[in-house]
């Protein structure tokens, strides 16, 4: 019995895209609670029949999007954890930012505009659960040593301060590299790794 997921038809995706692009170039000019199926079908240059063939309204479309979002970013980890890199979090950090460089529209309207809180909270989440794992492994490499700091503390930090440099990355048209930003927050993290640990 076969686990993966059967393909999309290409045409689903591509009205999909339509419609979330709609709704994002909507959100650029409106107010969210002016947004109406009408509205994003006119835009998508799709009929509303058509979108509710994908979707049931406008919250279940943002429901189905925040999920696109957090499956895109794990598709990342679980590439970068099979090519095995020795460097592991640079290079998460590295595919993760060029990700959101190429969908910069999506993330700086959905993630930087704070109207939305499913995004940032979604992605929050996602990432208090990768440090709380990283954590927990680092703990077990580590213990003999004594953490000076209590772990969620130490996870709630690490979340908002990674979350946090994004959006004003975004909010500042992300005038670093995703390379270059990937390499400071290395730097950042191996500091804050050295000051929870003696």
């Amino acid at each position: 019995m076969s686990t993966k997921s059967p393909r999309t038809d290409p045409r689903v995706l591509r009205t999909r895209q339509l419609i979330r692009n709609a709704f994002i170039d909507l959100l650029q000019e409106i107010d969210l609670e002016k947004i109406t199926v009408n509205r994003i079908a006119e835009r998508a240059t799709i009929n509303r029949v058509t979108f509710y063939l994908h979707y049931r309204d406008i919250p279940d479309m943002m429901e189905k999007m925040a999920d696109d979002m957090i499956n895109a970013i794990v598709a990342i980890f679980e590439d970068v954890q099979r090519q095995s890199r020795v460097d592991f979090e640079r290079f998460v950090l590295v595919s993760v930012l060029e990700h959101i460089a190429e969908n910069s529209n999506f993330y700086k309207v959905l993630l930087a505009s704070k109207r939305i809180p499913i995004f940032s909270d979604r992605l929050m989440q996602l990432m208090v659960d990768v440090i709380s794992s990283r954590a927990e492994n680092r703990d077990a490499s580590l213990s003999g040593s004594v953490v000076s700091v209590p772990k969620d503390i130490a996870i709630w930090y690490g979340s908002s301060a990674f979350i946090g440099t994004i959006v004003f990355w975004l909010r500042n048209d992300m005038p670093y590299t995703p390379n270059f930003l990937a390499n400071q927050l290395s730097l950042l993290f191996r500091l804050h790794q050295n000051t929870t640990s003696s």
